[in-house]
């Protein structure tokens, strides 16, 4: 590295943008002290692995450093002292280093990051493109400098008034070949900084009215645009995972990405399966009338669970409202389906969260990220005890009994028919139906939280 780089590097590690925040340390549960973890210890070890490598954490660019806390009856209220407000590439650029001294200070690994979120639009595609790789120089410099990794990165297809009608469903076809072009750049910026995957997440890829839609169509220019997406990741030689996020709605009326399944079978009928993971939201989980249990669990059973967007929402508002998870049943049950699976082999924790609007104070982010870790710390360590004490398991094992041998086994097996489930039911009679133990279960539960 030239000496006029490490000298950036220097002037950025001492101009601090959180001088009165200490790198936060593991106190324990009897810590008082609410710049510390109470649960999170990097490198303890839980089911064979540290907490850091199960959990992966990783922070939101466009949440932590770029969400001005605005909401739809007021303006933004987030104080970030190192921020000039502008949109200028040198302001991006500084930015950066307060997001690097952000996630060392808070002992985090990896970001995510909209490209739009890092490097400010201009005037044309040319000149956006230059304004980011403006800005990858300096993240390239940040990630050399301390470490830090790129867990995924994104193209923003929704903001912009080109893409009000969508991006790659656009019934244009002229912005669907800007799209193209924006999550072009994207890749090669992923790429160039060793991300470890890239997300296609469709805001706008569905439809406020189906007068006007042709359904059918849009859905095949999603595909081709992915298949595209597909080629241009081998020729460059990026290796890293694609995931698709789903959400049901919000901003438009109906997103072809809806949940979990929907997507599982966009994938499948377009031939796409082997290319793409889910990355699933707690809070999309919820608006599309689901669990985030039961969004994982879909996602395991087809073995396309990539990553998360650790959040949560309130129910009670019913719109993305990308809160910090604090619920430790929530992240028990994410932490089971993580444990059983045999946890992340790509992708990782990432905070899609923002503090709340009454929360501006700089100090809040640390606070925010910090509640979030604790509780995917306890979550993580409640499941194993689970795990590891049997019972829950035993019981599920038993209750499935009946198809582990005679004509259960030949029914998984699909070695029967009709005919044959017809004259064993003659014979046996009506079958003996155990209870679920529904509540039982539940207090096994009570007992590990």
């Amino acid at each position: 590295m030239a000496r006029t780089d490490q000298n950036s590097i220097s002037n950025h590690l001492m101009n601090e943008a959180f001088p009165d925040i200490p790198k936060i340390q593991f106190e324990g549960p009897k810590s008082k002290n609410p710049l510390s973890f109470k649960h999170y210890n990097a490198d303890e070890i839980v089911a064979g692995k540290t907490m850091k490598d199960h959990l992966r954490f990783g922070v939101a660019y466009w949440h932590a450093m770029r969400n001005s806390l605005a909401d739809p009856f007021g303006v933004g209220t987030a104080q970030r002292p190192w921020d000039d407000g502008t949109d200028s590439v040198a302001n991006a650029q500084r930015r950066v280093w307060a997001c690097f001294e952000f996630m060392d200070k808070l002992g985090v690994d990896y970001y995510c990051f909209h490209d739009r979120d890092v490097a400010p639009e201009g005037r044309t595609l040319a000149e956006s493109n230059q304004n980011l790789d403006a800005v990858a120089d300096e993240l390239e410099k940040a990630q050399q400098a301390t470490g830090k990794k790129l867990l995924w990165g994104t193209a923003c297809l929704f903001v912009h008034p080109r893409y009000n009608q969508g991006a790659s469903t656009s019934p244009n076809a002229n912005v669907f070949a800007y799209a193209a072009a924006q999550v072009k750049k994207a890749m090669d910026v992923t790429h160039r900084l060793g991300g470890e995957g890239y997300t296609f997440w469709g805001g706008r890829e569905g439809y406020a009215s189906l007068w006007n839609t042709n359904m059918k169509r849009e859905v095949e220019h999603l595909a081709a645009f992915l298949h595209m997406a597909v080629d241009y990741k081998k020729k460059i030689g990026f290796t890293g995972q694609f995931y698709i996020e789903p959400k049901p709605r919000e901003p438009s009326t109906h997103q072809y990405d809806s949940d979990a399944a929907a997507c599982l079978n966009f994938l499948r009928e377009h031939g796409l399966m082997d290319h793409f993971k889910l990355n699933l939201e707690t809070n999309h989980a919820t608006l599309a009338g689901h669990s985030m249990w039961h969004e994982m669990e879909v996602a395991v059973a087809a073995n396309a669970l990539g990553s998360v967007d650790a959040n949560t929402g309130d129910e009670l508002i019913g719109w993305d409202t990308d809160q910090f998870p604090t619920d430790i049943y929530l992240t028990t049950q994410m932490m089971l389906v993580m444990l059983k699976s045999g946890g992340f082999t790509t992708g990782g924790m990432n905070f899609d969260a923002k503090v709340r609007r009454e929360s501006f104070e700089p100090v809040d982010l640390f606070h925010a990220h910090i509640g979030g870790m604790d509780a995917f710390a306890r979550g993580l360590k409640i499941a194993a005890a689970i795990l590891e004490d049997g019972r829950l398991e035993a019981f599920k094992k038993a209750r499935y009994s009946t198809f582990d041998a005679g004509i259960g086994a030949k029914i998984e097996a699909r070695t029967t028919s009709f005919e044959e489930l017809e004259a064993y039911t003659l014979e046996n009679g009506e079958p003996l139906i155990a209870s679920g133990r529904q509540e039982m279960l539940e207090n096994l539960i009570n007992e590990f939280i």
